[in-house]
């Protein structure tokens, strides 16, 4: 019983790998459970036995990636060890290493989904608020450490930064860093602001 969900669950794991390979380089237009099956290297009706539509093998998609990701943040973020524009810079090159492994793409495509998929804006919804409330937290304890966040709140620090990757990953896909705009040297920049509030805060006089 316990090797039958062993490879339950390794299946339906090559079955998400190889949908986010073909979101990637297909799009959400181009994705089939055909071709899904077909890069997994098993039989199309395991694709309806694990997940049972089109639809809901996507739902996982991003659920499966999101828990990854977030608990990568989580991580990042619950290291004391590190300063706060430490971990933004940390963050920007995890922007990076997500733009090369294909993440951006499937997020960006999922979103878009969204748009006129009520469950799946559901569900992109609860995930993106995940990591809204996780920069929103962030903020809060840095607040603690550094003072004011000029005229932010917490919450509105959670919604900007969520809003400058987001926006940020979707222009970058839109090919705007080859015409000329500095799409990340941006966010970086974003760091520097925040190394000159830790060396003007309190604990630094």
């Amino acid at each position: 019983m316990a090797r039958a969900a062993a490879k339950k669950i390794e299946t339906s794991t090559s079955l998400l790998e190889a949908a986010k390979k073909v979101l990637r380089t297909a799009g959400y237009a181009g994705l089939s459970t055909r071709e899904v099956a077909a890069a997994a290297g098993v039989p199309l009706s395991q694709i309806h036995y694990h997940f049972g539509s089109k639809q809901n093998m996507v739902l996982q998609l991003f659920e499966y990636l999101n828990v990854q990701l977030l608990d990568r943040q989580n991580e990042l973020f619950g290291d004391a060890s590190l300063k706060l524009s430490e971990q933004w810079d940390r963050a920007c090159d995890y922007l990076d290493e997500d733009i090369a492994s294909g993440y951006v793409r499937v997020l960006q495509e999922l979103i878009a989904v969204s748009w006129h998929d009520a469950e799946v804006a559901k569900v992109i919804r609860a995930g993106l608020m995940g990591w809204v409330d996780l920069i929103s937290g962030l903020a809060r304890e840095a607040e603690k450490k550094i003072g004011p966040l000029g005229p932010f709140s917490a919450e509105e620090i959670g919604a900007f930064a969520a809003s400058l990757f987001i926006g940020g990953e979707s222009l970058f896909l839109l090919g705007l860093e080859k015409k000329g705009s500095p799409i990340r040297a941006s966010l970086r920049r974003v760091g520097d602001l925040i190394r000159i509030a830790e060396s003007s805060s309190p604990g630094k006089r």
